[in-house]
């Protein structure tokens, strides 16, 4: 163990901790953890067992990582769980991530973020200050789900997907009931501030749902739809900056900042990558 600064009243059990580590005041890491190199954990935090940290974490004051499941509540017995998040990553205070859910590189979050178990996320992803991730989702890379932002259980989110501020992904048809179907938002899709999606749709690769907008039909690739109940309006591509009057999507042919391609171009930089590379990273199908 390579703790460089520790504050007072922590409790640490049998973990691997690497090079230039600092905890805070009043720290629990329990039994198995595994944190990386040059990792800050603020005051107050608790890292349950069964949790792998990456190097470069910083994890803000009051988080819990690797939360209790419910099995644990029922009968108070420690069960085999375990929680990766890649290197990296700046969890930020108050948020609470569970066990059972695989998160990669460059992972942040805003403050008091919920993540349930049993959700996949990929690289580069970053979740706003109150968001909601209520478990078995699947998330690609490089999305960005901003403030208040509530996504339901079986929601599938592929790569490069931008989810504005009190955006709610539904997934109960018939509420109540235990016949969930998650909504599926495809790569490039931007869904705008406080849109409503219904159970079980597809957002279409690269459309734009409206800000306010009610979606009870899917909608197809490049499609923009707006109103309530949603219906088509445009296509992506007919739209144009009220700024400087010029064709602003596909947006990823005119925004780079954060992204892969921030050197070059998206159409140089995706092709230059191998077939496999392309399925990894869930860009396939590009629409023409």
């Amino acid at each position: 163990m390579s703790i460089t600064k520790q504050g007072m009243n922590c409790v640490i059990g049998e973990v691997s901790v690497g090079d230039n580590v600092t905890l805070g005041h009043n720290c629990i890491i329990e039994d198995g953890v595994i944190i990386g190199d040059n990792a800050y954990i603020d005051s107050n935090v608790i890292i349950r067992r069964g949790v792998k940290i990456g190097n470069d974490a910083f994890v803000g004051a009051n988080c819990i990582i690797g939360e209790y499941l419910m099995d644990f509540c029922i009968d108070r017995q420690i069960h085999d769980h375990s929680l990766v998040i890649g290197d990296n990553s700046l969890i930020r205070s108050g948020s609470i991530i569970y066990s059972d859910s695989f998160i990669g590189d460059n992972f942040q979050t805003g403050h008091q973020v919920t993540i349930r178990e049993d959700s996949k996320i990929g690289n580069n992803v970053s979740v706003g200050t109150l968001s909601d991730i209520q478990g078995n989702c699947r998330i690609g890379n490089y999305v960005r789900l901003h403030s208040n932002v509530h996504i339901g259980q079986l929601s599938v989110i592929d790569d490069f997907v931008w989810i504005y501020p009190y955006v709610i992904l539904t997934n109960d048809p018939t509420p109540p009931s235990e016949s969930f179907k998650g909504v599926h938002v495809c790569s490039f899709a931007v869904i705008a501030t406080s849109a409503l999606i219904m159970p079980g749709l597809e957002i279409g690769q690269d459309a734009l749902v409206a800000g306010g907008a009610i979606v009870t039909k899917s909608v197809s690739p490049y499609q923009v739809v707006a109103g309530n109940p949603a219906k088509p309006i445009s296509d992506v591509r007919q739209l144009k900056s009220k700024i400087t009057g010029e064709v602003v999507y596909p947006w990823r042919d005119h925004f780079k900042r954060a992204m892969p391609w921030n050197e070059s171009d998206f159409e140089h930089w995706y092709s230059g990558l191998s077939y496999e590379e392309k399925q990894n990273i869930h860009i396939l199908n590009i629409v023409d």
